[in-house]
């Protein structure tokens, strides 16, 4: 996997860009970040009517670029360089995609919000749109990275998570976990008992992890966690485990292709990114 040199950070101009751009010093000085592009797009067209006089008389962008290279100035303290892009575009999703082809962006910062503090300046349109990795910050989110959670269905898709912890693995210290939700297909329930399901599956999973982690990566990680999903769906699981364990970083591919456990598939992904989560959430591309 192509090591992180690009980062492009999404600010909205609302109380989480502080954090975001905080977060986004963290990273540039683990990862040894050449560039970093903090990116606000300006909807002009949401603005009333009632303020178009008081505005034409207004460089905008101007007092918005100023705004935030102060800020930047005060908060990002790594030894990178950065730039401030400022923009009027209609579509802020297509605006983003464009700058991460145009700087060769290798991974993408956006901040993760409650349902109060409103959606945020992009959607999961990006998970199918950009063709660079995506992390998703919260307020919450520490600066550490030290216990990492690597999302897994023991495919070869996943190998891309676990390849990505290899330029951190190479820094400094840390402890990854590898994570695997299943569930008991609901085909078989009428006809196998699904204490036996269980077994069955889990003896599976665990030969189809060794078997993994010996063809696809380098370092296995320091745990391998199998949790059943029981009542829950794959994805409820998945969220509750992260709220109730708190790792500082969880990793998943953005594609997977395990017939037991759809984690990493598609709407599932998705699912998943629009959570409001107390954890940052890497899709790696």
């Amino acid at each position: 996997m192509e090591n992180v040199k690009n980062i492009l950070v999404a600010l909205d101009l609302t109380s989480i860009d502080n954090h975001l751009i905080e977060y986004s010093s963290f990273l540039a000085e683990k990862f040894e970040i050449e560039n970093v592009y903090f990116v606000h797009n300006i909807k002009k067209y949401e603005i009333s009517e009632l303020f178009a006089d008081e505005l034409n008389e207004v460089n905008l962008d101007q007092l918005i670029g100023d705004e935030l290279n102060e800020k930047i100035e005060n908060k990002f303290k790594a030894n990178a360089n950065w730039e401030v892009l400022i923009s009027e575009d209609s579509n802020t999703e297509s605006l983003i995609d464009y700058i991460v082809n145009k700087y060769q962006i290798h991974l993408t910062l956006i901040g993760n919000k409650s349902s109060k503090d409103g959606t945020g300046v992009v959607t999961a349109k990006l998970l199918r749109l950009l063709k660079c990795s995506i992390l998703s910050v919260p307020k919450t989110a520490e600066l550490s990275f030290e216990n990492i959670w690597v999302g897994t269905d023991f495919s070869g898709h996943s190998r891309k998570s676990f390849q990505f912890i290899e330029q951190l693995r190479k820094k400094f210290p840390l402890t990854v976990n590898a994570v695997h939700v299943y569930q008991v297909p609901i085909q078989f329930s009428p006809y196998v008992p699904k204490a036996d399901a269980m077994v069955k599956i889990e003896k599976h999973l665990q030969q189809k992890s060794t078997k993994f982690f010996n063809k696809f990566v380098i370092s296995k990680p320091e745990s391998v966690e199998l949790i059943y999903a029981k009542d829950k769906s794959v994805s409820e699981k998945f969220l509750f485990e992260i709220e109730k364990k708190k790792p500082d970083l969880v990793i998943l591919s953005d594609k997977g292709g395990n017939n037991i456990s759809s984690l990493l598939i598609g709407s599932l992904t998705e699912e998943i990114f629009d959570e409001s989560l107390t954890a940052p959430l890497l899709i790696v591309k």
